[in-house]
């Protein structure tokens, strides 16, 4: 099953033909026969991450009906993200405008003079004003708003199927860079695994030769020995036993990578894991920093800060899958 990133978006168009007559509304008739009015349906689908499914619909009034329709195809296929879909229709390239009637003309320029006899200076009416005031913007007929109704959800359907595809694409990329990020703190892991045995090692040779100093000082002082040397080589042992107990990270090492495993895991499974990931990055984050706590040498700290910069990285990523 493919990655989805929360991100994507696509577009479509479809066409309804309409037959009408050809007189324009207030001339006389120009000529006989019936032209094909060609109105066009417009969906656009984009959506950006977000914790939950957080549908938008945009739709004209006219189609405001096929709202229930339309949200239960998307809950159906999609399962996070915030996502906006948008529909518009308009009359295409054969759109006619139909004049106003000379009667709606009149009306409107007395309601003007009127206005402006009151307020002269107030702004005379634009041609998009009286169209839109007269009602001269042509509607669709009743006959193309059905096609458009009848031709939206299988549109619907295929600008989903762009939709998801574009967030598949994107998705695979983001996997991508996550395997990037998996192999170098694998990378890192590794190179943290001699050195705590080495760490571990130099301490106790510090503890050792802390102890012979401290006894050479007391026999140096007293002329004999206040503590026997096997008796303080053995203090010195069970000091440095402590001490690897204190900084030995092999157990965070160990859950890191298996933290690892499960999301290269997850990622080759797909589908719906972005939460899932989210918690795993968590506890990696915890891994790194109890790795930089217990650091004993200026290496291991160095690669707890590294570890972290990619853990962010992977973060990032994370976020934006579905």
């Amino acid at each position: 099953m493919a990655v989805y990133s929360m991100t994507g978006y696509a577009s479509g168009q479809t066409l309804a033909a309409e037959t009408a007559e050809n007189p324009v509304a207030g001339q006389q008739e120009q000529s006989a026969g019936t032209v094909q009015d060609t109105w066009r349906l417009g969906l656009e689908l984009r959506a950006v991450n977000g914790r939950f499914l957080d549908l938008a619909l945009r739709l004209p009034d006219e189609l405001r009906a096929q709202e229930p329709l339309l949200r239960e195809l998307l809950t159906r296929r999609l399962k996070r993200g915030k996502v906006e879909l948008r529909a518009t229709f308009d009359a295409g390239d054969a759109a006619r405008i139909a004049i106003p009637a000379p009667a709606v003309l009149q009306r409107l320029v007395g309601a003007q003079d009127q206005i402006r006899a009151w307020l002269p200076q107030a702004a005379p009416l634009s041609t998009g004003e009286v169209l839109r005031l007269a009602g001269g913007e042509q509607a669709a007929p009743p006959a193309a708003l059905a096609r458009i109704e009848a031709a939206l959800l299988p549109l619907a359907g295929r600008v989903t199927d762009d939709f998801l595809a574009a967030r598949a694409r994107e998705g695979a990329r983001l996997a991508e860079l996550l395997r990037e990020r998996i192999a170098g703190l694998r990378q890192l892991a590794a190179q943290a695994q001699p050195l705590i045995p080495q760490a571990v090692a130099a301490q106790q040779e510090k503890f050792l030769a802390r102890w012979r100093d401290a006894l050479d000082t007391a026999q140096g002082e007293s002329g004999t020995a206040a503590v026997a040397p096997q008796a303080a080589q053995e203090r010195a042992l069970a000091e440095a036993a402590a001490y690897a107990m204190r900084i030995d990270v092999a157990e965070e090492l160990g859950r890191l990578v298996a933290h690892l495993d499960e999301i290269e895991a997850l990622l080759q499974r797909g589908g719906e894991l972005g939460k899932r990931l989210d918690f795993l990055i968590q506890e990696l984050h915890r891994e790194a920093n109890t790795l930089g706590s217990k650091s004993a040498a200026i290496d291991l700290t160095r690669i707890s800060v590294d570890m972290k910069v990619l853990i962010e990285q992977m973060r990032e990523q994370v976020q934006n899958l579905e």
